[in-house]
């Protein structure tokens, strides 16, 4: 069997579709040499075990490199107390450094560490020999532990790190590790908060010498580029490598398991029509929104545990809120933490247009939506607006100018000023389900106006939504979004004004401005 494209667990070059690493595991090296510890804590299956694994043999010729597991070498009952922890690292320890090129007298001191192990070894003894094996190791050890998760809700990991603390702090007159790298989702200078909310310790954290890990480890358009080259190789397909891995990275923004996924997809399609297009990178992505994954599962449980959290991505997504990025900012920093948001020019947004289309289904499905008028107005008028499968935009608008008025003739101002944008999206969002996807474009979203995309069947359609501010405002929305479709090599846009003028005419108009079309929608 040839190499495919992995969305399940750990990458291997020899088996997987793989960007290039190199420029990483540098970087990453460049830390290990200095003597750093650090966390990588990135979202879910963002790669972080492939590189772990990477980076143990690009570090093997100048360091011994144990690797340890803990959620599949230290389970729960492991962490009962000092005694079982220390006993079960100890052993875990000497398993992973028996698998390495190791001197005899190595290896009997390892051996020794886990001969005598009675209930008075705990963490204190642990070091100890810890210690020992590193004075005698020849080369210098790097420890590495991924999946600290499975340790964030105990006290005598916290009491671990400590330790090592302690070592660090001392290392120019007692032998400790050359590096260690915890490896999860969760920052593991805050799992003291987890364990001890109270406000006197929460903050107080054992890891307070970790380095700032700065990596980036998402993938950029050039690394998908050249992955694609390396399928192209085997699989001659001809598709325009550039065009694609731009259009991959546009929708994904680089996050590992995204960009994966839609490899897939596209390379197990059958329709070669499609297949390694713009239409079939857009199917793909409908795939992928369409279908439950451990990722997707993992986000949205984040956010209906953690009202919080909730809240500050609802006012990012839906009430176009522009959020400074405030590491102190508990909700802000979490966001971060879990994958949803990505910082740019000092401002959050969210990650990448997948989840925000999966956001804005999650918010927009709810109960209380799904039973909103104007959705049951677009699920009922669904079946108007398409023949041939081309999708009638106009038709669209036309229908939710009606249904609009309608709906709100009697609400309040401000009222529609903070719910209209979200009406049209409840309104679009049955018509297009399990055909089309959208997405909102980051840089256009506040309290004015924001531009929507929507890619149906390999046909892109860009609607601007905006509040109206007079005449003149309205003249260079127009020009703004006959910049957008230039740039998006289209004639043809669509603009949905929300205004609240008593004297307002509302209804559906067609302006053309040089080149380009506007089909304009007042409301």
């Amino acid at each position: 069997m040839g190499r495919y494209f992995n969305t399940e667990g750990c990458c291997y070059p020899d088996e997987h579709y793989m960007v290039n690493l190199d420029s990483r595991l540098k970087e990453i090296k460049s830390m290990v040499d200095a003597g750093k510890y650090f966390t990588i804590n990135r979202g879910r299956q963002y790669g972080k075990t492939t590189v772990l694994k990477e980076l143990e043999k690009y570090l093997s010729s100048d360091y011994l490199v144990v690797s340890l597991d803990f959620q599949f070498q230290m389970s729960e009952s492991k962490f009962k107390n000092e005694h079982v922890f220390s006993a079960a690292f100890a052993r875990a320890f000497r398993n992973m450094l028996y698998q390495l090129e190791i001197s005899d007298l190595l290896k009997q001191r390892v051996g020794k560490m886990t001969e005598n192990m009675d209930d008075s070894f705990e963490l204190v003894e642990l070091f100890c020999d810890l210690s020992e094996i590193c004075k005698i190791s020849g080369k210098p050890i790097v420890l590495v532990i991924d999946e600290v998760d499975q340790a964030s809700n105990n006290q005598v990991f916290l009491d671990f790190l400590a330790q090592l603390r302690g070592y660090y702090l001392r290392r120019s007159t007692c032998a400790a590790f050359q590096s260690v790298i915890l490896a999860g989702v969760h920052d593991v200078r805050n799992l003291r908060q987890k364990i001890r909310p109270d406000a006197e310790h929460k903050h107080n954290s054992p890891w307070n010498i970790s380095a700032d890990f700065n990596v980036d480890m998402s993938f950029s358009a050039k690394d998908i580029e050249g992955m694609l080259e390396e399928y192209e190789k085997d699989h001659h397909t001809g598709m325009d490598i550039s065009e694609i891995s731009n259009l991959i990275y546009d929708y994904t923004s680089g996050y590992p398991v995204l960009v994966s996924s839609i490899c897939r997809i596209n390379d197990e399609n059958t329709n070669d029509r499609i297949r390694w297009t713009e239409e079939g990178v857009t199917e793909a992505v409908g795939v992928i929104l369409s279908s439950k994954r451990p990722l997707f599962e993992s986000l949205i449980n984040k956010l209906e545990d953690d009202e919080q959290l909730r809240n500050c991505i609802y006012s990012i997504l839906m009430n176009g809120d522009r959020i400074s990025f405030n590491p102190y900012d508990s909700s802000v920093d979490l966001a971060k933490m879990y994958g949803f948001i990505k910082v740019v020019d000092g401002s959050v947004q969210i990650s990448n247009r997948i989840f925000e289309t999966l956001l804005y289904n999650y918010f927009l499905m709810s109960e209380q939506m799904m039973t909103a008028p104007i959705f049951r107005a677009g699920a009922y008028d669904k079946s108007q607006f398409t023949e041939n499968g081309v999708l009638d935009m106009d038709r669209i608008l036309e229908k939710f100018v009606v249904h609009f008025n309608e709906i709100t003739g009697d609400k309040p101002e401000k009222f529609l000023e903070e719910k209209g944008r979200e009406y049209f999206l409840l309104y679009l969002r049955p018509i297009i389900n399990g055909t089309g996807n959208y997405y909102i474009e980051a840089q256009t979203r506040d309290h004015r106006r924001m531009d929507v995309v929507v890619d149906y069947l390999g046909e892109q359609f860009i609607i601007e939504l905006k509040i109206w501010r007079g005449e003149e405002y309205n003249r260079k929305g127009e020009e703004q979004l006959c910049d957008y479709l230039e740039k998006h090599h289209l004639k043809k846009g669509y603009l949905v004004s929300f205004c609240f003028n008593r004297d307002k005419e509302s209804g559906v108009k067609v302006i053309h401005s040089g080149d380009k079309t506007i089909v304009e929608a007042v409301v």
